[in-house]
């Protein structure tokens, strides 16, 4: 599966829960996620824990640029990533745990995250389908930053596990 996705700072999260309302966006969930990432030749793998939700394995590629870009994923339950990558503990990389409201409007997943360490953020993804081409979803994104542009901060490039790693190597 492929997805259009884009991150950046988030300023206020109050401003931004009214605005994607006024957008017309509807919160579907708040979750805690625990990723665990994970060192492999090619792409990321994150196992993900949630309360209440069975483990998933989420591998994705994605070139870093702070521009909207299209993702490649796959996710794989627990006995799926077995299958595939064998029973052996594989080697952790960095462990990133957040808190996640995930908002939904049209195609697009809004997701209003605050990072232990890093601070508060947006992610906004929206799923490439034969009716949804990459083109719709680059427009719904910025669309969506428009409405949102008083709480939005600085652009970013890079995944959550990267910067949970750059701030441990500068500790």
């Amino acid at each position: 599966m492929q997805n259009v996705d884009f991150k950046c700072e988030l300023r206020d999260p109050g401003l931004a829960r009214l605005a994607l309302k006024r957008f017309g966006a509807v919160c579907a969930a708040a979750v805690h996620h625990r990723d665990i990432y994970f060192r492999v030749p090619d792409g990321r793998l994150l196992r993900r824990e949630a309360e209440g939700e069975p483990v998933e394995y989420v591998l994705y590629h994605r070139v870093d640029r702070a521009h909207p870009t299209i993702s490649r994923f796959s996710i794989f339950t627990e006995d799926e990533a077995r299958l595939r990558y064998g029973t052996r503990e594989l080697p952790v990389w960095v462990e990133v745990t957040k808190d996640r409201e995930i908002w939904l409007v049209d195609n697009a997943r809004v997701h209003i995250d605050r990072v232990d360490g890093l601070g508060w953020f947006m992610e906004i993804d929206v799923l490439v389908s034969r009716d949804f081409h990459i083109g719709k979803c680059h427009d719904l994104i910025g669309r969506i930053r428009e409405s949102l542009a008083p709480c939005l901060g600085g652009l970013i490039a890079t995944s959550y596990a990267d910067m949970v790693a750059n701030e441990s190597d500068a500790a």
